[in-house]
């Protein structure tokens, strides 16, 4: 019984959160956020001049961040860690992503 009401409020949990349908967003980063984030953790550095190289290195890092890092949504994350076999299903699924779509008609 405790099965079934789990599950029940897994999918009320679920569609109450703000995340609905959208579980997982690439994160969001800028050059002028990790500037911030620079100078608030190493106060009096002076970045506000930096030269052109340090703003190629923030930006080089906001796109790495971007293309590496992802915001999930809370329920989501935890399922994927109290269920390993979830976990190797969305890995394994994405793995195949491309001879999936191959074998559509």
């Amino acid at each position: 019984m405790s099965d079934i009401l789990n599950e029940a409020y897994a999918i009320a949990q679920c569609k109450e959160c703000p995340w609905y349908k959208s579980c997982v967003s690439p994160m969001k980063f800028t050059t002028e956020d990790i500037r911030r984030q620079l100078e608030s953790s190493t106060p009096g550095s002076g970045m506000a001049g930096a030269d052109l190289g340090l703003q190629n290195l923030l930006s080089g890092m906001a796109t790495a961040a971007q293309n590496s890092l992802l915001e999930g949504c809370p329920i989501l994350i935890e399922r994927l860690r109290s269920s390993p076999r979830l976990a190797q299903k969305v890995k394994e699924m994405m793995q195949n992503w491309s001879q999936e779509e191959e074998k559509r008609p």
